[in-house]
């Protein structure tokens, strides 16, 4: 298999007939002269270049494993010859199916030294060589050669991650290397939707980070392999006819994850290109949201006094010397910042962070985490204006800020033409951009990439987000981790703990935080189920929305008609022995319910068929970091990549029989508890660094250290 000629274990049956060797030279002449006459673009992360041009081949290096989905299958090619040149002791293998059409790839690819291993899964008591290819592979990987292979092949289903090449990675701890591949080109009406490259067209590889597979974490590293091939391919049929005529055959440019240089504010985007119908949009509306505001107040949603400061009115002093504008929308995106806001009143240009927040909620977090900084004036609290131009317009005038820092996925149009209009730079720390997120900017294409080149960087939160922000045209991103495990354990109020732990006593405890509508039901369920096994049992429910409180009392008198009304937390209620369940319908007191037990369903996630929720998770790195054994249903699309670096620490359920047998399994095992929730430590704690350096960054941008 080392010296590129075909395999000599096929049959005289299988030799080509003089049609089948014209078919095979028609093919091999177009696909090659496609490939060959496109113009790529080549993307890698430094991991992913650095295993690429590694010197190998001598048998001392280890070999590597290289992904396509089987869509690419026919642009692969592309890769080796881009790499081929740079790195002359690279060795290629393609792992192909044995059966006819696998044979025929197999015979158009080796003349340009691409031996295959032919081979795919054993199924169904079926031989398909699977065993025998594995061995080959293994021998080729030992050489320090590179093996490709297709994780959904040979039939599918299309992008569904098959178990041989996860295991193949476990047993050799090589790494499996993530990259996509597209061009100009049309789409075989097969199950793959197959690529059939066309010539004189653009086209682009994009290497992911490396997925590697630990011992026992087959499907945690399957999720996030799926993840970093989908967001790789997705990645790179963006734009493909877009790429300046300038660029070479084969261009070489590495997309650096992980560090960036600030800069300048000659590189600093000039406009943010946002539509003018956007603008003119919000302007009309602007008298719909003034009556939006006053409902909002009635229903407990805005502070009355401060309504103002949502058309851009100031109800503060702004004091002298540097400010930085940072916006969170709600009461995570605020705990997750706090950390960069507390490295940055470190520095020695004192500048003063203007927080500004889109609930009340996230309000009172501010103050509660901040009390001492907000008290000196260091850190000031606004609410943010509604994206209307002239209400912007009029916050910046105001404040004078010296740079915007937004936060996740908080992109408002008008907000980043305006700062770019006063030449401030706008820059996005942990950026988050979900499936269904891109899908929605895709349809606003054309805004979308307006505000991307506005923004002077963004920080992804991971390499699956960094991909989805540069398919909408943002350049300068990087990905340098996860400001939500940089974080700090949620705090307790020592005094409430040491109450709630004496009225529960010895009882079996669970939690289900962060619920919405149509999971308390879900919930209560399960607990009327586990009361028989465990009849003193205490479920608590804390809702994400504190006000939901009466209606969750409602609900559980309904489940348990005996017990009375339950206890609530906003009634400086705690539970007695007879209750089976406390509502802790507060803010800001999850680190006091993660304390009280360490089995903790997230909520957002379970989706009833009558609910009106849509589901995307919640946060589960709180938990995580107060070593919990986490629980979460399926509907987890705002948090996939989160759920997914936590792998096996993390137990999904689909139902309530799933739901009472995970937390019966949990409650019979402290043990298990206890492995579970220090894994999921090890991973919500390893970066407590991040918010230092992004700190730095903030600071160079805004031009002072």
């Amino acid at each position: 298999m080392q010296d590129g000629s075909a395999s000599s274990s096929f049959s005289r049956e299988d030799s080509s007939t003089l049609g089948q060797q014209l078919l095979e030279k028609a093919i091999r002449g177009w696909l090659g002269f496609a490939l060959r006459t496109t113009r790529w673009h080549f993307e890698a992360t430094p991991e992913a270049r650095t295993l690429l041009l590694h010197e190998r081949g001598d048998g001392t290096q280890p070999g590597l494993l290289v992904a396509f989905w089987h869509e690419a299958l026919a642009l692969s090619p592309a890769l080796w010859w881009w790499t081929e040149p740079r790195n002359p002791s690279m060795r290629l293998h393609v792992l192909i199916s044995r059966n006819r059409d696998g044979r025929l790839i197999a015979r158009i690819v080796t003349p340009w030294r691409i031996p295959p291993i032919h081979g795919s899964s054993d199924k169904k008591g079926k031989n398909k060589g699977g065993a025998a290819a594995l061995r080959q592979i293994r021998q080729a990987l030992a050489q320090g050669h590179t093996v490709a292979v297709m994780p959904d092949g040979p039939k599918g289903p299309r992008r569904v991650i098959q178990p041989g090449v996860l295991a193949l990675a476990e047993k050799t701890g090589i790494p499996i290397l993530p990259v996509g591949v597209q061009c100009t080109c049309l789409h075989a009406p097969s199950w793959d939707r197959m690529i059939v490259p066309l010539p004189f067209g653009r086209g682009r590889i994009v290497c992911g980070a490396p997925v590697s597979v630990e011992p026992g974490k087959r499907d945690a590293a399957g999720q996030t392999l799926a993840l970093r091939l989908t967001a790789a391919q997705d990645e790179a049929g963006a734009q493909t006819e877009t790429y300046p005529d300038t660029l070479a055959t084969m261009p070489e440019r590495a997309v650096v994850e992980g560090s960036v240089r600030a800069p300048t504010m000659s590189q600093r985007p000039k406009s943010a290109g946002i539509p003018v119908l956007w603008s003119l949009l919000t302007s009309l509306l602007a008298p719909g949201l003034i009556a939006m505001l006053r409902v909002r107040v009635r229903r407990g949603k805005e502070i009355r006094e401060r309504t103002r400061e949502r058309l851009g009115f100031a109800t503060t002093h702004r004091p002298d010397g540097p400010l930085i504008w940072m916006h969170a929308a709600s009461v995570g995106e605020t705990l997750s910042i706090i950390p960069v806001i507390q490295a940055i009143l470190k520095k020695p240009s004192t500048p003063t962070v203007l927080v500004t927040t889109g609930t009340v909620t996230a309000a009172a977090t501010l103050a509660r985490e901040l009390p001492d900084a907000m008290h000196a004036g260091r850190v000031l609290h606004s609410f943010v204006p509604l994206d209307v131009p002239r209400w912007i317009k009029r916050f910046l005038r105001y404040w004078r800020p010296d740079g915007l820092v937004l936060t996740e996925s908080e992109l408002w149009p008008n907000m980043i033409a305006a700062c770019n209009a006063a030449k401030l730079p706008v820059m996005l720390v942990n950026g988050r951009l979900s499936r269904s997120a891109l899908k929605g900017w895709r349809k606003l294409s054309r805004m979308a990439e307006g505000m991307m080149t506005a923004l002077s960087w963004i920080a992804a939160r991971s390499p699956e987000d960094a991909a989805r922000f540069r398919m909408l045209g943002a350049s300068n991103v990087f990905c340098d981790g996860d400001l939500k495990t940089a974080a700090p354990p949620l705090a307790a109020d020592t005094a409430i703990l040491d109450a709630a732990l004496k009225a529960i006593g010895k009882r079996p405890v669970w939690v289900a935080a962060s619920t919405h509508p149509g999971e308390e039901k879900q919930v209560l369920e399960a607990a009327k189920i586990l009361r028989a096994s465990y009849p003193d049992l205490l479920t608590i429910i804390a809702p994400r929305h504190p006000d939901r409180g009466a209606v969750i009392a409602t609900e559980v008198k309904e489940a348990f008609p005996a017990s009375g009304q339950p206890p609530r937390r906003s009634q400086d209620e705690l539970p007695n022995k007879a209750n089976p369940v406390w509502i802790v319908d507060t803010l800001g007191e999850l680190g006091i319910l993660f304390r009280l037990s360490r089995i903790v369903f997230m909520g957002n996630s379970l989706i009833a068929p009558d609910s009106p929720i849509e589901g995307g998770g919640h946060n589960p790195l709180e938990p995580a970091r107060l070593g919990c054994a986490i629980m979460t249903g399926p509907a987890i699309d705002n948090f996939e990549e989160t759920f997914a670096a936590l792998g096996e620490s993390v137990s999904m359920v689909r139902s309530v029989p799933d739901l009472v047998n995970t937390v019966k399994a949990l409650l019979n095992d402290p043990a298990r508890v206890a492995a579970l929730g220090e894994a999921g430590e090890r991973i919500a704690t390893r970066d407590q660094n991040l918010p230092s350096r992004l700190a730095d960054l903030i600071c160079r941008t805004c031009g002072y250290s």
